[in-house]
């Protein structure tokens, strides 16, 4: 373990005091999607997004919270005692500050994941933190949103999200797959709409077409529905 020297820590400490960040929940709960699934994590949620998925399903998310200080979103976090991290939104990235917040959480040696829509830069994002980038679909009615060059900032260590309305969302996704050979980037998952798409025919599609990806459900609402908190 590296040493910090005490003027350096009370400098640290003094930093994340001053540094306000919106947020609309932390809370503890099994994590419900990505490799990470079912793993008990802690979740803290930030305010603000300035997209607007039509399958979005923390709308609560865009205007609701309260500042709080880095120091005292750490103190919070730490009161779970967890191994897991997660940092969401709306879209987190739409606060600058949520950069130091990451780091931070991995200085406290947590494993942590951001959850991001791939419509802002991802370049400056911790190199420890695993960035799970969504790919936005024609029917999320945000696809021209996407940020392509974020790709470039991808490793192994990330995963890639599309989460999917439809047959013709499932096309799509095949088709940039393909193009854009994304499966060679990282791991890539597959998501069906809560109680839209039919997550039996998604795992039908991927299996007829023998797809190097991940199908996956949202654990936390087959578990207690679509509630907040969870």
């Amino acid at each position: 373990m590296v040493h910090i020297p005490f003027p350096l820590q009370r400098k640290i400490k003094q930093s994340s005091e001053a540094i306000i960040l919106h947020i609309n929940e932390i809370f503890f709960s099994l994590q419900g999607e990505t490799s990470r699934v079912g793993l008990p994590t802690v979740f803290v949620r930030l305010t603000g997004c300035p997209l607007r998925c039509g399958y979005c399903d923390t709308e609560y998310a865009f205007y609701e919270g309260k500042g709080l200080s880095i120091s005292a979103i750490l103190a919070e976090v730490a009161n779970y005692s967890p191994r897991y991290v997660t940092v969401t939104g709306g879209e987190p990235l739409a606060q600058k500050e949520c950069l130091t917040l990451l780091r931070l959480l991995c200085d406290a040696n947590y494993s942590v994941s951001l959850e991001t829509s791939g419509a802002l830069d991802i370049s400056k994002v911790d190199a420890r933190v695993s960035k799970i980038l969504d790919i936005k679909t024609p029917a999320s009615g945000e696809a021209g949103k996407n940020r392509w060059s974020n790709l470039n900032h991808l490793t192994q260590h990330d995963e890639l999200k599309f989460v999917l309305c439809d047959e013709a969302d499932y096309q799509w996704s095949v088709e940039t797959m393909h193009e854009r050979q994304l499966d060679l980037i990282c791991p890539i998952l597959l998501s069906p709409v809560y109680n839209k798409l039919d997550p039996a025919a998604l795992a039908a599609w991927v299996l007829r077409d023998r797809l190097p990806v991940r199908v996956q459900i949202q654990l936390h609402k087959l578990l207690w529905g679509e509630g907040r908190g969870r």
